[in-house]
């Protein structure tokens, strides 16, 4: 049988303290309501966020955005002809669990691969385009995402057309093993036969550019833009400081820190992406008889 006496420790009940029918009362705010900076820790409004393509209102931190709202913001409306969107990626290999994480990527993406091709218009020149998915399994690249590279620029070569590709990956799809690196080479080859027919290459590092993607098509630009503060290189910060046992300078690997070295070319902010998209475009379109116009 029980004792009575313990209850005596128990907190006599405050009936100021009975929050239970506020509780029930109170307005109902969901999480998706606010969305904090992880730069600068400002809580915003997730419609304001919205409503500046996905940048912080306060110190121009820029979101990561899925690959049609980049195309909704950077194409002329209603210009966008999707090319190969029935390419998808399969278990080539049998890796195992692959197949499952294939169908969630799917699912939370809502595209069938980590890139999205085809053509449109940029401030109404004509042009083909690229454009990697981090929701679909961090824009990693396998064989259809560098087969549907590949067949753009084969698209883009034969049609005289200039290729703006957007970048995001966390690098080469280790389930599909050396069959993913393979592409590397193959998307290579093709910005090659591109670059020697003398069709304009523009690429747009977005955050994270890495891997196998940055060791191939990402830096063979023939002009390189990034989104500011973008993460472009090779292999991660850590691994580097942990192999070469020094610590990085800071902001190692950023958009800023390589435009400082000469690796890319301009950083440009969301909002005026379109805009110098057009201008660079323009520079380089060439008339019939073959003159540049400038």
């Amino acid at each position: 049988m029980l004792n009575k006496d313990i209850f005596n420790f128990l907190k006599p009940k405050n009936e100021l303290e009975d929050q239970g029918e506020c509780a029930k009362n109170r307005p109902y705010i969901p999480d998706e309501l606010w969305v904090k900076c992880p730069m600068c820790k400002n809580v915003m409004l997730s419609s304001d966020l919205v409503e500046n393509h996905k940048v912080c209102i306060k110190c121009g931190y820029h979101f990561r955005i899925a690959a049609r709202q980049r195309i909704k913001m950077t194409v002329d409306e209603g210009t966008f002809n999707e090319m190969d969107s029935e390419l998808t990626s399969t278990n080539i290999i049998d890796f195992p669990d692959y197949t499952r994480k294939l169908k969630s990527a799917k699912i939370n993406s809502g595209e069938n691969e980590s890139v999205i091709c085809g053509t449109a218009e940029i401030g109404g020149q004509k042009t083909a385009l690229c454009v990697m998915d981090s929701q679909f399994m961090m824009g990693s690249m396998g064989t259809v995402t560098g087969e549907k590279i590949t067949r753009t620029f084969e698209y883009a070569t034969e049609h005289k057309l200039p290729v703006v590709v957007f970048t995001v990956s966390g690098g080469a799809r280790m389930q599909e093993g050396i069959l993913s690196l393979m592409q590397m080479a193959k998307t290579s080859g093709a910005v090659k036969r591109h670059s020697d027919a003398g069709l304009l290459y523009i690429t747009v590092l977005t955050d994270p550019t890495t891997g196998g993607v940055t060791a191939s098509f990402a830096m063979e630009g023939d002009i390189i833009l990034a989104e500011p503060h973008a993460l472009i290189g090779f292999a991660g910060p850590r691994v580097i400081e942990q192999t070469i046992r020094q610590k990085l300078p800071k902001d190692f690997q950023s958009a800023e820190f390589l435009l400082e070295k000469g690796f890319i070319d301009a950083v440009v902010p969301r909002d005026e992406m379109k805009s110098t998209l057009t201008k660079l475009l323009k520079f380089h379109v060439k008339e019939a008889d073959g003159n540049e116009c400038v």
